[in-house]
């Protein structure tokens, strides 16, 4: 592991030095945590109450940056890097997201931390899900922005939009047409789901592009969305089971993109479900609104429960 995120460095390093995210503030510390058969690069930062970020496709924790600048004067905030992408290792599989809701309760017990509150975007969405379905009661309260869960509400409907073919493509010969293409392949994703294309920069897409590129980075990226028939399979099961989510929920959706259909998808699996629309956004509230994304998600954060 730690030849491979040498490797990792030495790749980033070479890219220009416009390809640059906002910085995490410098009292956050990064370390690897082996669990469940793999190993997760996490950020960590500021004392307080828990919270922990994860991040979806074509991101990587570094998206959190501004939320966790915020978090941190009066929050512990934990943001991993996903199983695959990022800085963190790259197994061929276990990317059904019940497995990696795995992955995420041993970061937490690793850093021996109980409850936490809940702030995820996209893939993330649905590792947060299956972590939350699974350990309800070390969930505080659950932001999900801007994407659905597989198997959840209307999940067949949203897979008929043309937009999201995305989902299907992947395997072997797919990974060989986007070989040295990656920034090609994510300009796509960063250009269509956003309401202002330019308001995703520059030098976040150079950075996305050169972590996506790493060895096995576009494989784990695929097998997310591979994932997506087991994922709805399990989310089934865990309603079934479980029933809903009793904890507060805050369903986020950009303007542009999922809006208020994220509170309706929410409210298949959760009881408590307040709505909050970003306006002037697609997609990529946190590149695109990070103002009123952060200040949305400090004041439900805040509200007692």
């Amino acid at each position: 592991m730690i030849r491979a995120l040498l490797i990792a460095l030495s790749m980033l390093a070479a890219v220009p030095a416009i390809a640059q995210v906002e910085p995490f503030p410098a009292a956050f510390h990064n370390q690897e945590i082996a669990t469940n058969g793999t190993t997760i690069h996490v950020r960590v930062g500021g004392h307080g109450p828990a919270v922990i970020l994860l991040h979806g496709y074509g991101e990587t924790g570094d998206m959190w940056a501004p939320l966790a600048d915020d978090l941190m004067r009066d929050h512990t905030v934990i943001v991993p890097d996903l199983r695959g992408l990022g800085l963190s290792s790259k197994p061929a599989g276990g990317y059904d997201k019940k497995n990696q809701g795995v992955d995420m309760l041993g970061v937490l017990d690793a850093l021996h931390i109980g409850k936490v509150d809940l702030v995820t975007h996209d893939i993330g969405n649905m590792v947060g899900y299956a972590f939350a379905a699974e350990n309800p009661g070390r969930v505080t309260r659950f932001v999900i922005m801007d994407a659905p869960l597989p198997g959840i509400g209307p999940w067949e409907d949203i897979l008929k939009n043309p937009l999201l073919w995305h989902f299907r493509f992947g395997g072997p010969d797919m990974e060989r047409l986007v070989a040295g293409r990656e920034r090609i392949y994510l300009d796509r994703f960063w250009n269509e789901f956003s309401a202002t294309p330019a308001k995703f920069s520059e030098g976040s897409r150079q950075h996305y592009a050169a972590l996506y590129a790493l060895p096995g980075g576009m494989h784990a990226g695929f097998s997310q969305f591979a994932a997506f028939d087991q994922d709805a399979i399990d989310n089934q099961a865990f309603l079934a089971k479980g029933g809903k989510l009793t904890m507060p929920v805050l369903a986020v959706g950009g303007d542009k993109s999922f809006g208020l259909t994220m509170a309706a998808v929410m409210r298949f699996a959760a009881t408590n479900v307040t709505p909050l629309v970003v306006t002037d956004s697609g997609h990529w509230l946190m590149e695109e609104q990070p103002a009123a994304t952060v200040a949305g998600i400090r004041a439900f954060l805040d509200k007692p429960i």
